[in-house]
């Protein structure tokens, strides 16, 4: 590190604890508490201007460091909202508090985005107290409405491009594929989610009163789901998988070539098989082909009664050229054209849709990422995967800053993202400033 002094770990787990308790939920949360966490992170950016700035939704925060004439400039994006916690009773910990755990660190949100976004700024303040400066021109953009598909960043980002433009954007967001060797994501899945609603009656029935005399929508919900998918997993909706790529002899290669052992992955999903698309492998399905997915039915409950309506949430992760407007209103005819009668249904799109991306393997900024990586761990070789998931914002920074995303995320993808229990390796920590003081040192030599 030439002699640069990092953030002593225990520091920065204080800081960490007072990032986690503010609960910035954005699918939930008031107006106040995610302006609190905003406010927060622009208090460690003051080394930069860190400022709070209105968008229609929630705010972001940005900063910029621009005293390095010459080089570079990279733009880091990072989210400071979290995922709600789910059910309560499944968390060990008390989701909002910070608690230590052998070598992890448990709490909402500690992975997925404030541990990651939160060692970058602690680096940057290091090298500007210490050095009196960066390695290269540094913007900053955090934004506080990634967990619900970013839908008011297009409009903030279009609206300041010339602030905003940047040779490169970074992304503390994302994850490394596992936690046994270093790795960078050539790409992310796409994304649109939707709501199927079934309405009957003009409100819940007595079953014994009024069975067998009209339509039951959780039967037609039913059939709708089971509709969805073919017996051999592949989805059933015509015109799905236009733009889909044909995956390539080449690429199936590359992908089987990755030392992946599907017996230890489905023990550690606790499922009692694996199943999906056929004619792909594991690993082939979940970096290159798209899927579509039940993820609640909710309608009526466990009392005698026929709901008067029911609801299932769809969301479909995409590849290639899938254009998420057309897989949306593919489902929508696919379901319209259902025979079910006595009640009527409705396709309900949410505002956040984001196609694919992908950042090519022999792109300079993996090359960069690679060697800061290799630098780090001097004994592992560095894989090159794909994130399962969706990061809403790399389109629109190609679309609207000409900037490819380079993911350099610090998360690792076990660390139980979304769902209870979330933890960080504490290693993590002084792995990552290390990782982005090589990586901005590299990137700054090679202009």
């Amino acid at each position: 590190m030439s002699g640069l002094e990092l953030p002593a770990t225990a520091d920065l787990l204080a800081e960490l604890a007072e990032y986690v308790a503010i609960p910035s939920v954005s699918r939930s949360a008031t107006p106040a508490t995610m302006r609190a966490a905003a406010e927060w992170l622009a208090a460690r950016l003051a080394f930069a201007g860190g400022r709070v700035e209105e968008t229609a939704g929630f705010p972001v925060v940005r900063g910029e460091w621009l005293g390095a004439p010459g080089a570079p400039t990279v733009l880091v994006y990072g989210h400071y909202d979290v995922q709600p916690t789910g059910d309560l009773a499944e968390w060990r910990t008390p989701p909002f508090e910070l608690v230590t755990d052998g070598d992890v660190v448990r709490g909402r949100g500690v992975t997925d985005d404030k541990g990651p976004v939160l060692l970058v700024l602690k680096l940057a303040q290091a090298m500007v107290a210490q050095r009196g400066g960066l390695p290269l021109n540094v913007k900053f953009l955090l934004e506080g409405e990634e967990e619900i598909g970013s839908p008011h960043l297009p409009e903030y980002v279009r609206a300041r491009v010339s602030e905003l433009a940047a040779d490169l954007v970074i992304s503390a967001d994302g994850a490394m594929w596992r936690p046994t060797e270093p790795s960078l994501s050539i790409a992310s899945k796409g994304l649109v989610s939707m709501d199927v609603v079934v309405t009957g009656a003009a409100g819940d029935l007595h079953s014994g009163r009024y069975g067998g005399t009209v339509a039951n929508p959780l039967h037609a919900l039913a059939t709708v789901v089971a509709s969805l998918h073919r017996p051999d997993g592949s989805v059933a909706v015509a015109g799905f998988y236009d733009g889909v790529p044909t995956l390539s002899p080449g690429r199936r290669a590359e992908i089987d070539a990755v030392p992946f052992d599907e017996e230890e992955y489905r023990a550690t999903v606790g499922a009692p098989a694996l199943f999906g698309e056929a004619g792909y492998s594991t690993l082939q399905r979940l970096w290159e082909r798209p899927t579509l997915e039940v993820n609640g039915i909710s309608g009526g409950g466990k009392y005698t009664v026929i709901p008067h309506r029911a609801v299932a949430n769809l969301s479909c992760r995409l590849v290639g050229r899938q254009d998420p407007d057309r897989v949306a209103a593919a489902i929508a005819a696919h379901v319209a054209a259902l025979e079910l009668p006595g009640v009527t249904v409705e396709v309900c799109v949410d505002e956040g849709r984001v196609p694919a991306y992908r950042i090519e393997a022999d792109h300079p900024a993996i090359t960069a990422a690679t060697a800061a990586l290799r630098e780090v761990y001097p004994d592992q070789e560095v894989l090159l995967a794909v994130i399962a998931g969706t990061l809403p914002a790399t389109t629109l920074f190609e679309e609207a800053l000409g900037a490819k995303t380079l993911f350099f995320s610090f998360a690792t993808a076990d660390e139980q993202h979304h769902a209870p229990n979330e933890f960080l390796r504490v290693r993590r920590l002084d792995e990552g400033m290390r990782a982005w003081a090589a990586l901005w040192r590299g990137l700054a030599a090679a202009r």
